[in-house]
C-alpha cells in the first residue's frame, strides 16, 4: 500500500455476532459488538471459555490491483500480541470490493480490553476493540422462612 491515497481503501472493519452474505455478494452485519460477557466460576475462570465472533474487513480497490495480504493480530489486556489470521485478498481495481469475512472463536485468557489490529501488508489500517467481562453467577441466599 502506498501513501499517495491510491488504494486500496478500508470501507469497514467490525466485530459482530453474524455476517450474512447473499448470493449477489451483498453483505449484512448483525449486531456489531465491542464487549462479550462470560459467566465465571468462583475463582473467576470463564465457565464457557470461548464465544464465536465474526470479523468483517471490507475494502474498495481504487488503483490497487492484484493480491495483498491482510493480517489480524490480537493484543490482550496485558499487552501481549499474537497473530489471529493471515489471508490474501484479490483487488480488481476501481470500485470493485474485496471482503474478508471470518468466523473465529474468541477465547479470552484474562478479563479486559482486547485489540484486534488490521494490517495490509505491514501497514496498520485500524484497530477493533473487544472487551471480555467475566461475571460470577448470582448466589442464592438463605431461603425465606
Amino acid at each position: 500500500m502506498t501513501n499517495d491515497s491510491s488504494g486500496p481503501f478500508l470501507q469497514a472493519a467490525t466485530i459482530c455476532e453474524r455476517v450474512l452474505q447473499e448470493q449477489d455478494g451483498a453483505i449484512s452485519v448483525v449486531r456489531m459488538i465491542d464487549r462479550i460477557f462470560f459467566m465465571s466460576d468462583s475463582e473467576g475462570r470463564p465457565l464457557r471459555p470461548e464465544q464465536p465472533v465474526w470479523f468483517l474487513i471490507s475494502f474498495r480497490s481504487g488503483a490497487a490491483r492484484g493480491r495483498h495480504t491482510i493480517t489480524i493480530n490480537r493484543e490482550n489486556p496485558s499487552g501481549l500480541s499474537a497473530p489471529v489470521l493471515n489471508a490474501d485478498l484479490l483487488f480488481e481495481g476501481e470500485e470493485r470490493g474485496a471482503n474478508l469475512v471470518v468466523q473465529a472463536a474468541f477465547q479470552p485468557d484474562e478479563e479486559g480490553l482486547y485489540w484486534f489490529d488490521v494490517l495490509l501488508g505491514d501497514v496498520l489500517l485500524t484497530r477493533m476493540p473487544l472487551r471480555a467481562i467475566f461475571q460470577r453467577p448470582p448466589t442464592a441466599g438463605p431461603a425465606p422462612q
